[in-house]
């Protein structure tokens, strides 16, 4: 047979980088993607655990129930836009049975609850999937506390 020859005699050179561009696109994007998801999440559990922590300490050393809770809000907002989380958080400050937070052997516990976006691709629908994280710290109020006057 002259010619070409056997169609089942082709060479293989070059499929190796089609086959390798396949294996790319099939398994380590999507593998990228869960590694960064996951990295939004750490670094998010981080954030919300530092505001818990910051707001806590921020409540427990205000003078007073009103000004501890905006004190408590800023430092949660600080903490968590310092580890570059922006989206929005519920601060819950409780203090047991206790009517005012600042008295005698309180103690005062801050839940603080936020969420990240997680960076998968849009392929769902309009909704950005997001991660739903919760810190709460306790914090005892002082037995022997200064008095002004």
């Amino acid at each position: 047979m002259t010619g070409r020859g056997d169609p089942r005699d082709r060479d293989d050179r070059g499929s190796a980088l089609v086959e390798l561009s396949w294996l790319v696109i099939l398994l380590l994007v999507p593998l990228l993607w869960a590694l960064l998801g996951v990295f939004e999440v750490q670094r998010g559990a981080f954030a919300t655990e530092s505001a818990a922590r910051a707001a806590a300490r921020a409540y427990v050393l205000a003078p007073d129930d009103a000004s501890g809770a905006t004190a408590a809000r800023a430092a949660a907002v600080s903490a968590l836009a310092d580890q570059g989380v922006e989206s929005a958080a519920d601060v819950s400050v409780s203090c047991g049975s206790f009517t005012d937070c600042h008295s005698g052997t309180a103690v005062v516990t801050v839940e603080v609850s936020t969420s990240v976006d997680l960076p998968f691709p849009d392929v769902l629908g309009a909704i950005s999937p997001t991660f739903a994280l919760h810190a709460s710290h306790a914090v005892p109020v002082g037995r022997y506390q200064e008095v002004s006057g």
